[in-house]
């Protein structure tokens, strides 16, 4: 059993959801797993071979299944690559690299050297967020374009927060789904049956899965300032995990370029910004060498 999970049965469970899920992937994909020096990466790869690439880099707690719902949008257009993180609920290894180091940074210099990619563009949210701004301060020549929704790393990182989810994941299912609506808010009163399976299962993992407990470090200003490529990043402003004013503001100081979206009544769940991400994304839109 992975030490990431509670249980061999709960990793099971999570695990079989997953696949499930995979099998119903809205476009027509290949999932490969290519090796690192972190050890084995999954990805779902969709889209026309030959479009632009577009890496996706899921939230903590999360894996591909994210992004099922921009991956027609998104795979209209590019070739997409959705990656799931290593030390998360995925099918990546199991391991958890330190966030203050240059180890993700590598380990995605592995991921782009197995899928052949000299330089992509790159979608990350809240952790995937963290990741795609760490990767891009690194390897700015690496990154077209860059999309960090609710990003970790850029302002304050609430705490308060875990005083209240923490002791609620001890409380078994009803517990796990508080903890949840605390985090992303109520699920809507009317939803499909998709969204209904994916919230059911965001809720196993949160009863069998060991969250990260540790802080994502803040970028400094000097790393901030090279983020030369064009950024959009949209954050709510009553976000419970991340001080989303805080980081509005070092952005627009730090990296003036940057089309920044504040929404004021959003959370942590930013819902409908698919149209959004696409129409950024395709702006001076020329395949990379």
């Amino acid at each position: 059993m992975s030490q990431l999970y509670k249980s061999e049965e709960g990793e099971k469970l999570v695990r079989e959801r997953y696949l499930a899920f995979l099998k119903h992937w809205p476009v027509p994909n290949q999932q490969v797993r290519v090796p690192t020096r972190s050890g084995e990466t999954f990805v779902v790869a969709s889209g026309d071979a030959t479009a632009p690439p577009l890496v996706l880099l899921h939230g903590g707690l999360g894996n591909s299944v994210m992004w099922t719902g921009d991956i027609v949008a998104l795979a209209a257009h590019f070739r997409v690559y959705s990656i799931d993180l290593i030390g998360e609920p995925g099918l990546s290894a199991a391991v958890r690299l330190p966030l203050a180091s240059d180890a993700h940074a590598c380990w995605l210099d592995d991921v782009m050297e197995a899928l052949k990619l000299e330089r992509t563009s790159i979608v990350g949210i809240s952790l995937g967020g963290w990741l795609a701004l760490d990767y891009a301060t690194r390897r700015p020549e690496r990154v077209q374009r860059l999309v960090a929704l609710c990003p970790g790393g850029v302002g304050r990182q609430k705490i308060g927060v875990l005083f209240k989810v923490l002791p609620l994941r001890l409380c078994g299912a009803w517990g796990a789904n508080k903890a949840r609506q605390i985090v992303l808010g109520r699920a809507p009163a009317k939803v499909t049956p998709g969204i209904q399976e994916f919230v059911k299962f965001v809720i196993l993992i949160h009863e069998n899965f060991r969250p990260r407990l540790v802080k994502m470090p803040i970028f400094s200003d000097d790393a901030l300032k090279r983020l030369t490529m064009p950024v959009i990043a949209v954050v709510g402003g009553k976000d419970v995990l991340l001080d989303s004013a805080g980081t509005k503001a070092r952005l627009v100081r730090n990296v003036p370029q940057a089309d920044i979206r504040y929404l004021p009544e959003a959370g942590h769940l930013l819902p409908r910004q698919t149209e959004t991400i696409v129409e950024f994304l395709r702006k001076e839109l020329v395949c990379p060498v």
